[in-house]
């Protein structure tokens, strides 16, 4: 995204948190804060990757952008004021302008329903066009995302799990979205099925400006559709930037402790681990300070008594760490 453009989506400080309750009366003894304090933005025609551990929130970003999940704070902006979301209000027309691509296109799919009503439902809920425009567009998506005519009229179990997401890809595009969530859309398929799905998702983004929120713990995959990256730990977006400089030089300890971790092609070249623990807080018990602090190598008094903000350093990239 250019320095100067004005972003398609902006985030500011979401957050989801859950309540924790027990006993018979349900008292709520605690939370689970899945999102806590995240800010991004994404441009148009760009894709932003959303990397971290299982458990750090990625997803439930993602939901919380859908209004799948409800947000406890936090402004989510499109088209500058156009369209706002808060605490967990999704507006329609926001609804018709963002788009969600699921992770597992098995279940994600109505096994009751053929492929064409599958696609169509969109267009039905949101009352787009007369019988006989849904029954074009609907045709048309079915060829744009590499599927036969004649399957049309064919239920979810006929289809490998690559086509099961080509399906759900059409569902997603049925409303001519400006921004797509992907919620790791590939990490169910088989590898040479995932580069199919990965081609398709970039060959649509050329073809229709769109824009990706690329969620996804697979960093090769990242690497390759992305333009900018997202890195979160615990709730909170830690590092981000160009994805260049990210994969080059990543500033914080975690960032390169999950490049470190990503297995390698190359026999003759071994990753080099620094002694970090692998004892990861609990999202229900933060640790104070930096939540990273408690598996950093570099962690001092400064790093467990105060959180660090996310500041802005050279090569495009910001950081959240005292010394960075």
């Amino acid at each position: 995204m250019s320095e100067n453009a004005a972003p398609l989506l902006s985030v500011e400080n979401l957050k989801v948190h859950f309540a924790i309750r027990a006993g018979i009366f349900q008292r709520r003894i605690g939370e689970v804060k899945a999102v806590d304090g995240v800010s991004f933005s994404i441009g148009s025609g760009e894709t932003l990757g959303l990397v971290g551990e299982s458990g750090c929130g990625k997803s439930t970003t993602g939901l919380a952008l859908m209004g799948l999940v409800r947000s406890t704070d936090g402004r989510i902006v499109m088209h500058g004021a156009e369209h706002v979301t808060q605490m967990g209000n999704v507006p329609r027309s926001h609804r018709r302008r963002m788009q969600i691509i699921f992770q597992d296109p098995f279940s994600s799919l109505n096994p009751r329903q053929k492929v064409r009503d599958i696609i169509r439902a969109p267009l039905d809920i949101h009352g787009v066009g007369s019988i006989e425009e849904r029954r074009a567009e609907v045709a048309k998506l079915i060829s744009l995302v590499g599927l036969r005519p004649d399957q049309a009229d064919n239920f979810p179990h006929q289809f490998s799990g690559g086509q099961r997401q080509r399906i759900g890809i059409a569902r997603a595009l049925a409303l001519k979205p400006d921004i797509i969530v992907c919620d790791e859309p590939v990490s169910a398929l088989d590898v040479s099925v995932q580069a199919q799905i990965l081609n398709l998702l970039a060959d649509l983004q050329k073809e229709l400006g769109l824009s990706y929120l690329f969620i996804s713990h697979d960093l090769g995959v990242v690497e390759h559709v992305s333009h900018r990256v997202a890195v979160m730990y615990l709730g909170k977006i830690v590092e981000t930037g160009p994805k260049k400089a990210i994969f080059s030089k990543p500033l914080h300890p975690y960032s390169g402790l999950l490049l470190r971790s990503a297995p390698s092609h190359d026999p003759h070249h071994r990753h080099k681990f620094s002694a970090v623990s692998d004892d990861i807080p609990s999202a229900t018990r933060k640790p104070s300070g930096c939540a990273f602090h408690t598996r950093c190598p570099l962690a001092t008094d400064i790093c467990r008594q105060t959180e660090p903000k996310l500041e802005r350093k050279a090569d495009g990239q910001s950081v959240a760490c005292h010394h960075r």
